[in-house]
């Protein structure tokens, strides 16, 4: 009985670990918690978002210096939303056909 309990409560702490968290509905701490992010961040953010809310990710990038497509992938990857909607995963770009006569 205590194993199960044990696995239950890790189950549920790993999956809270990983929840969604909208930058605009966000307190300090839940900020801070988002792997990326550290104080002098989650200050912009907040003063930012005094102005008004994030519209979406490009609105994100413009008010935040320091937060580029590159870094806006890895935190949404780390579960950061804006409008509660993820960072969107740039268009790939076709696959080369291949040469005649191959």
């Amino acid at each position: 009985m205590p194993k199960r309990l044990l696995t239950i409560a890790a189950l549920l702490g790993a999956s809270m670990a990983f929840a969604a968290v909208d930058i605009n509905l966000a307190n300090e701490a839940e900020l801070d918690g988002v792997k990326g992010f550290g104080p002098s961040t989650t200050a912009k953010i907040l003063t930012e978002r005094q102005k008004g809310p994030f519209k979406d990710w490009n609105d994100l990038m413009a008010r935040i210096k320091g937060i580029k497509p590159a870094s806006a992938a890895k935190l949404s990857a780390n579960g950061l939303t804006v409008d509660g909607a993820p960072y969107p995963a740039p268009a790939q770009a076709p696959a080369a056909a291949p040469a005649p006569g191959n």
